[in-house]
């Protein structure tokens, strides 16, 4: 799984006024738990954007005033007008406990139904997996190479390798949509 450096300096002050003051400086406010003790601290904005604005899943290197941890992104919260991010929780990655994490979904194969002509809907675009942290996969891998016009892959006929799938078995991941040029001309066949 990729890895990435988040450097962040401890807060002295918690509450709301202090954390307002922080975002008016481009830090945004964090906390790292699941240790001894809940770690508070401010890390730049700019640093984010490769780990909140992508689809792939990483673990972060969370860098305070020199102390290591090696977490994951637990929650991050934004501002419901703006987009702002206003606040991101850590959880501490600890050796032989496991963690829960949403793991981007990939496909592999050819679907023979969209080689007929049909469009593939991605319905679920992450799946929650449970596994311990170094079996962490970068992504959950989804053979369409089955699938047919009109039909789905629900998250039950995914194969986990050493990890659990949290989410629902009967959630369906993938669909191929028979677009309406095509209906018309299978009604007329038959």
């Amino acid at each position: 799984m990729k890895s990435l450096e988040i450097v962040g300096f401890k807060r002295a002050n918690l509450g709301k006024k202090d954390a307002k003051a922080l975002r008016l400086d481009s830090y945004v406010p964090c906390v790292l738990y699941g240790g001894d003790e809940q770690v508070h601290f401010s890390a730049p904005a700019i640093l984010f954007r490769e780990l909140l604005y992508t689809p792939e899943a990483h673990i972060v290197d969370v860098n305070v005033e020199g102390t290591m941890y090696r977490a994951i992104v637990q929650d991050a919260q934004f501002h419901p007008v703006n987009e702002m991010l206003l606040h991101v929780d850590f959880l501490l990655l600890q050796e032989g406990k496991e963690v829960k994490m949403d793991i981007p979904v990939k496909y592999i194969g050819v679907s023979p139904g969209v080689l007929a002509g049909g469009k593939l809907v991605s319905k679920l675009r992450k799946v929650k997996v449970k596994a311990l942290p170094e079996n962490l996969p970068d992504f959950v891998e989804v053979n369409i190479s089955d699938l047919e016009l009109g039909k789905s892959i629900k998250v039950g006929k995914v194969e986990p390798n050493n990890y659990i799938i949290l989410t629902n078995a009967a959630a369906p991941i993938a669909t191929v949509a028979i677009p309406r040029a095509l209906k018309g001309t299978l009604n007329a066949d038959k």
